[in-house]
C-alpha cells in the first residue's frame, strides 16, 4: 500500500486522500472547528477574516418555490413538548420574507428599481454528503433582491451581477470560472432563468456552482401582488383621448403592471472552492488579496551566540518593516514568539497559507535586505531595504521615506505576481481538463469519449438538445457503480453520481468546425437536433 502521509503539518496528501486532506487542512489551519451537529461547523476567525475581505472589497406563499426547495427546507414541527398544528419552515432564502414588503413599498414607477441586499446566515438541511463550506446545513451568504419596471432592465442587472461574481472569483480569489445559463432542470425553482459561474476542482474532477444570478420573471410579483403605476401607459391613454377630441373628461384610471424581479447570491462556499483549488500538501495557500494576513515577518538566524546588539538590530528591523507595510495598507505582523524556533514558525504560517514570509536575520540587517518567500511556489527573493549609496533621496508610493517605499513596492509586486500566477495555474489546469467532444462517427462515441473523459476527472462540452429527458438520461448513463468488499467479508455496491449539466456557457466554441448548425448538428447524447454546446460534469 502506498503511503500517502506527509510529515510536516499534514498527515494526508491532496492526491492521496483528498477528502481527509480537505478536512485536515481546514481544521489544522484554524479555518473551522467541527461541531456535534452533523453538517454544522464553527467558523473560526482565520476563515471569517477572508469572508470579511470579500465583503469589504467586492460587494459593498409561493407554491413552485416551496416545492422546488422541499428537499432542503428545515421544518420546525414541535415547540417544547407540543406538536405544532402548522409546521414552520426555516427559510433557505428570503423571497417569502421580503416580497410581501415589496408589495407595500412599490406603488409607482418612481419607486423602481428597488434593490435590497443583505449579508446573513441561512439554513438548508442537507442530509447527505455534508462537506464544510461546499455543502453544509448552515452557511453565510450575501443575497440581493431587486424589482424592475421592464424585463430588459432585469436582464441587464442579471448580467451585471453575474460579472461581478466572476470578478470576485477571478480578481480576488484567483479562481477561474465559466459563465453560463442553467438548464430548465437546474434553474432556480420558480424563476424565469438562472445564470451561474462554475468552478472546477482538479483534484476530484468535479464542478462547483460558485454563485448564481436569477431572473425571477413576474412569478413572484403575481404571487405577492407587487405592482406599480405605469405612467407611460396612462399618459398615452390621455393623449389619445385628447387627440380624438373626446368630450368626456380625461380618464384618471391608473394602469398598473407587475414588476420584473431578480435575486442573486454568493456564499461561503467560495472559501471551500479556494481551499480545494489552491491548497497543497503543506496546507492552505491563500490568495493575497483576501488573505486575513498577507505578510508575516519572522526574525531568524538568532541563537545563543548572537550578540545582544544583533538581536536588538533584528527586532528593530522587523518592527520598522512591519510599520512600513501597515502604513501602505498591507496586512502584516511580526511573529516574535520567543518560545518557538524559526523553523516551527515557518511551518506554522505555511500551514495557514500566509502568502508571503519575510525572513530577517543579523546578516540581512548588515546587508540592508530581507528575504521574501512565496507560499505558493516557495521561491525566495531578496528584497532590498536601502538603495545603494544610502538611497536616492526620492519618496516611493506607499511609504514615507525611500526605504519604506522601496520595501513596499517590492512586496506589492510579489503579492500581485503571486495572485496572477495562482490564477493562471488554476486556469491552465482547468482548460487542460475541459474537453470539447463531437460525434466522430464511431460506433460508440459516448462511452469511448464522454464516459472515459468523466472517469479521468474531466469536464466535457458536447452539442446538446437541452431537453430535460435527455439530461436525466445523461446522469443515469454516467453514474458508475463499484463493487466493494466490506469488513465482514461481504460485498456492497457503491454508486458515484452521474454527470449533470453544469451550464450552457455564454462563450460558445467559435471555431468553424465547432459551430452548431441548426437542423444539422445532432445532440451527442440522444441524436436530436442540438441547440447549443452544454457543459457537463460531476459536481458537488
Amino acid at each position: 500500500m502506498t503511503d500517502h502521509t506527509t510529515k510536516i503539518g499534514m498527515e494526508y496528501t491532496k492526491e492521496g486522500d483528498f477528502s481527509k486532506w480537505y478536512q485536515q487542512v481546514l481544521t489544522r489551519s484554524d479555518m473551522i472547528e467541527y461541531y456535534d451537529v452533523s453538517g454544522c461547523y464553527i467558523l473560526r476567525p482565520w476563515a471569517y477574516g477572508i469572508w470579511e475581505q470579500i465583503q469589504g472589497r467586492a460587494l459593498e406563499k409561493e407554491k413552485e418555490h416551496v416545492e422546488g426547495f422541499a428537499p432542503e427546507v428545515a421544518w420546525v414541527t414541535k415547540a417544547g413538548d407540543s406538536e405544532l398544528e402548522e409546521h414552520l419552515a426555516i427559510r433557505p432564502t428570503s423571497e417569502t420574507v421580503m416580497y410581501s414588503s415589496f408589495a407595500k413599498w412599490i406603488r409607482s414607477h418612481r419607486d423602481l428599481p428597488l434593490k435590497v441586499n443583505q449579508w446573513c446566515n441561512v439554513v438548508r438541511w442537507e442530509f447527505s454528503n455534508c462537506q464544510p463550506f461546499i455543502r453544509s446545513r448552515e452557511f453565510l451568504w450575501q443575497e440581493g433582491h431587486t424589482a424592475h419596471a421592464t424585463k430588459a432592465d432585469a436582464d441587464a442587472e442579471v448580467a451585471t451581477v453575474l460579472d461581478l461574481y466572476r470578478q470576485v472569483y477571478e480578481d480576488l480569489l484567483a479562481v477561474p470560472v465559466i459563465r453560463g445559463v442553467k438548464s430548465e432542470k437546474e434553474k432556480f425553482a420558480g424563476g424565469l432563468y438562472t445564470t451561474t459561474v462554475e468552478a472546477y476542482i482538479p483534484a476530484t474532477g468535479r464542478g462547483v456552482q460558485a454563485a448564481t444570478s436569477h431572473c425571477l420573471g413576474q412569478n413572484f410579483a403575481h404571487m405577492f401582488d407587487i405592482q406599480f403605476e405605469d405612467a407611460t401607459a396612462a399618459a398615452a391613454t390621455a393623449a389619445t383621448q385628447i387627440s380624438m377630441g373626446s368630450d368626456n373628461a380625461i380618464t384618471t384610471e391608473t394602469h398598473r403592471l407587475h414588476v420584473w424581479q431578480n435575486s442573486w447570491g454568493f456564499s461561503t462556499r467560495s472559501l471551500g472552492v479556494l481551499v480545494m483549488i489552491h491548497g497543497d500538501d503543506r496546507g492552505l495557500v491563500l490568495p493575497p488579496r483576501v488573505a486575513t494576513l498577507q505578510v508575516v515577518i519572522i526574525p531568524c538566524g538568532i541563537n545563543s551566540r548572537t550578540s545582544e546588539e544583533d538581536k536588538v538590530a533584528v527586532q528593530r528591523c522587523c518592527t520598522e518593516n512591519l510599520q512600513r507595510l501597515l502604513r501602505a495598507g498591507i496586512r502584516a505582523k511580526v511573529d516574535d514568539r520567543s518560545h518557538y524556533s524559526a523553523g516551527y514558525k515557518f511551518n506554522h504560517w505555511e500551514l495557514k497559507g500566509v502568502p508571503l514570509r519575510l525572513e530577517i536575520g543579523p546578516k540581512d540587517v548588515q546587508r540592508q535586505q530581507v528575504v521574501a518567500v512565496r507560499r505558493d511556489t516557495g521561491a525566495k527573493t531578496v528584497v532590498v531595504t536601502q538603495q545603494a549609496g544610502g538611497g536616492d533621496g526620492h519618496s516611493y508610493d506607499g511609504g514615507q521615506d525611500s526605504a519604506a517605499g522601496l520595501v513596499v513596492k517590492q512586496v506589492q509586486v510579489l503579492l500581485d505576481t503571486m495572485h496572477t500566477d495562482m490564477f493562471e495555474r488554476a486556469k491552465a489546469l482547468r482548460d487542460a481538463r475541459l474537453l470539447v467532444i463531437q460525434d466522430d462517427g464511431g460506433s460508440d462515441c459516448w462511452s469511448t469519449k464522454v464516459g472515459a473523459a468523466l472517469d479521468k476527472r474531466h469536464w466535457v462540452m458536447i452539442p446538446w438538445c437541452e431537453e430535460t429527458a435527455c439530461e436525466v438520461n445523461i446522469k443515469e448513463r454516467t453514474a458508475t457503480r463499484t463493487t466493494m468488499t466490506t469488513a465482514d467479508g461481504g460485498t456492497t455496491v457503491a454508486a458515484a453520481a452521474g454527470a449533470k449539466s453544469l451550464c450552457i456557457p455564454f462563450d460558445q466554441p467559435q471555431q468553424d468546425d465547432l459551430r452548431i448548425v441548426q437542423g444539422q448538428t445532432k445532440c451527442l447524447a440522444c441524436d436530436k437536433d442540438a441547440k447549443r454546446w452544454g457543459l457537463f460534469g460531476r459536481s458537488y
